[in-house]
């Protein structure tokens, strides 16, 4: 048998493999998301887009206890996720991992905290929770949106580089990673050979740039497809994912940059640096989810980025440091 042959076997071997991990078994769907088993004990909520639950979510289940990851927009999405993992497992649910600050990603917390669950996040999620989720609706905002964003459960734990979390015997090891918000956590579980990514990853959709640093972003995408390579990786929106769509998303990342700085050196701003961009942008990547959304919002973000005139949120000072 000569090498390639081998490579090529091996290489259709792998994306069974991985094909058949995505399939998985599902065991819970609503409107809101659907449920999918990615590994031993592992399994992802993948949202509808158009339903409640905003971004994607998912648990791990130990010999001990479970982790939840991210707790959806809704509430009662975040009612329906538990209901499911009752289905699944009746031990304790010991943590939520936020994995970082933005509504649709935290919003559930109250619910998995009332059954018992602490909350663990980087600490720029604590500090921003309360306050700058309050931007989506600007001056608009109805004041019992307000209201919910000010009572949001904040984590009771919080880390700055990394933590390690036991559910037993099985190991998930949360770090930080830059790029999305400043206070991004991915959790990796080791013995699955999954991460959950937050949104530091959107696969085939369009994403939300409003805290971004993108240089940094293209840098943790490489991190995590350099070290976790054969891993299964869940994105904060789209599908379960492979190593190739994260080199995807980057190059989306890199595409935009480089579109922003070429229409910049030439001299152009506002409405007509995004009409330069915007019409190739469509064609390539008009079929992704929240295109229409956040497209134009991409190309705008971005030049204030690369001008150094984009603002974000500043991070958190340690409590009861001098």
């Amino acid at each position: 048998m000569t090498k390639d042959i081998w490579k090529t076997i091996t290489e259709v071997g792998m994306l069974l493999c991985f094909f058949l991990v995505c399939a998985g078994s599902t065991s819970a769907q609503s409107a809101d998301f659907s449920l999918h088993r990615i590994g031993d004990d592992v399994w992802a909520a993948i949202v509808t887009d158009a339903g409640k639950a905003g971004g994607n979510a998912g648990f791990v289940v130990g010999d001990e206890a479970i982790a939840v990851i991210d707790t959806f927009e809704d509430p009662g999405a975040a009612r329906e996720l538990l209901a499911a993992i009752r289905k699944i497992s009746t031990l304790p649910i010991r943590f939520v991992i936020n994995t970082h600050y933005h509504l649709d990603h935290v919003n559930g917390n109250d619910v998995f905290a009332n059954a018992g669950a602490m909350v663990i996040a980087h600490r720029n999620v604590r500090a921003w929770m309360r306050t700058e989720n309050l931007k989506w609706w600007g001056d608009a905002i109805k004041p019992a949106d307000k209201a919910r964003v000010q009572s949001l459960k904040l984590p009771d734990i919080i880390y700055d580089d990394r933590i390690d979390l036991y559910l037993g015997k099985r190991l998930l090891k949360v770090r930080f990673l830059p790029g999305h918000t400043g206070g991004d956590s991915v959790v990796h579980v080791p013995d699955a050979q999954v991460v959950f990514c937050g949104d530091l990853l959107w696969k085939e959709h369009i994403p939300n740039l409003m805290d971004a640093s993108t240089d940094k972003w293209v840098d943790t995408l490489d991190s995590l497809r350099n070290s976790h390579a054969q891993s299964v990786f869940v994105p904060g929106h789209g599908g379960v994912a492979n190593s190739a769509d994260i080199a995807t998303f980057k190059g989306y990342l890199v595409g935009l940059r480089a579109a922003v700085r070429d229409a910049q050196r030439d001299g152009k701003s506002g409405d007509a640096l995004v009409n330069a961009i915007l019409p190739g942008f469509k064609q390539k990547y008009g079929a992704w989810g929240f295109f229409d959304d956040f497209a134009k919002d991409n190309i705008v973000q971005t030049a204030q980025e690369l001008d150094g005139h984009k603002q974000v949120p500043q991070p958190a000072q340690a409590e009861g440091r001098q």
